[in-house]
């Protein structure tokens, strides 16, 4: 299967969004996927899982699957992210109107779930495929280097709420402009996740 690298062509009928957008998207949830994990090589520890380390995940999944392992312990660990992201939203009395990092509503999230299998069919080695992993996963582990990483999205305001960190204002237009106003959220440091969200008709 080709992937169109110019923009996401297979829903006609439905606005378009660049595949550079749902790149920069998935780019960041697997950033935070391996910067939450747990485990031996401990980072923020927002969730249990211990799948993006030399001895951890890696190591398994090298042996399950030689030839795509680097994208079996990134969609592990972005799954564990996604779990932990949902317990926190249902917490909320209206979780349906919450937009997270791995909550962007149906279609986008079914889109982001397609590009992702397209990238994986083509390219080996997931680094390859969305550049950006190089600089949001350097060799080692550093948290002020990642709240660098996130604070390097921009500035916004959020507000503490029961669910996390709420960002006041509608959702942006695009894709890539929503992903970086979450990932900024993240950028004042907390030993829980701080779920960075906007709340749909505010």
């Amino acid at each position: 299967m080709q992937v169109d690298e110019n923009t996401d062509s297979k829903h006609p009928g439905k606005a378009p969004i660049p595949a550079s957008d749902l790149d920069f998207a998935l780019t960041v949830q697997i950033v935070i996927a391996w910067a939450g994990e747990a485990g031996e090589q401990r980072r923020l520890g927002w969730w249990r899982s211990d799948l993006m380390s030399e001895f951890g995940g890696e190591d398994l999944f090298k042996r399950l699957l030689p030839h795509s392992w680097g994208w079996g312990v990134m969609q592990g660990a972005r799954e564990a992210a996604r779990r932990r992201d949902a317990e926190l939203r249902a917490r909320d009395h209206d979780p349906d109107q919450i937009v997270s990092l791995f909550n962007l509503g149906f279609e986008l999230d079914e889109r982001l779930a397609e590009r992702l299998q397209d990238l994986k069919s083509l390219h080996g080695d997931p680094s390859d495929a969305l550049t950006g992993l190089k600089e949001g996963i350097p060799g080692t582990w550093n948290r002020d280097t990642f709240l660098k990483w996130a604070g390097a999205n921009g500035s916004v305001e959020t507000k503490t709420v029961p669910a996390g960190r709420l960002i006041p204002g509608p959702v942006p237009a695009s894709l890539q402009a929503t992903m970086r106003q979450l990932v900024a959220a993240l950028a004042a440091p907390s030993d829980e996740y701080p779920l960075p969200h906007f709340r749909r008709g505010k």
